[in-house]
């Protein structure tokens, strides 16, 4: 921890409400379109898309650190949840849908500027 005060974190709440729905998003739609060629890389994505997260974080920006890294891999971690998210409902998915998805992912970019910027100068 670098002894910041909390307050020095930019507020998230609505960006961590959008970034959930993304990831629960990626959690389901991941293994749906992999399911196809392999239900061992449908697991092994929702491993990836799930256990990355919980052991890496930035110290500061999640109340329990299991393994500290800097901010930009956690930026990275969100990064792929969404990339995630979007390919693999335009997969799996009929177009309503992974269109849904695509503009939830674009807002989750957009709310999260500000928390991004508070991470990029973060280390682990």
């Amino acid at each position: 921890m670098t002894g910041e005060s909390p307050a020095e974190r930019p507020d998230d709440r609505v960006p961590s409400v959008l970034r959930f729905a993304t990831e629960l998003v990626a959690w389901v739609a991941a293994p749906w379109a992999l399911a196809g060629c392999s239900w061992v890389l449908a697991v092994l994505s929702v491993v990836v898309l799930i256990g990355l997260p919980t052991c890496f974080s930035t110290p500061g920006d999640k109340a329990k650190v299991l393994i500290a890294v800097p901010g930009w891999v956690t930026i990275l971690l969100v990064l792929l949840q969404l990339v995630a998210a979007v390919v693999s409902s335009w997969l799996a998915w009929p177009m309503w849908a992974a269109l849904a998805v695509t503009l939830l992912a674009a807002a989750t970019v957009v709310t999260e500027r500000r928390r991004w910027q508070w991470l990029a100068v973060r280390r682990g």
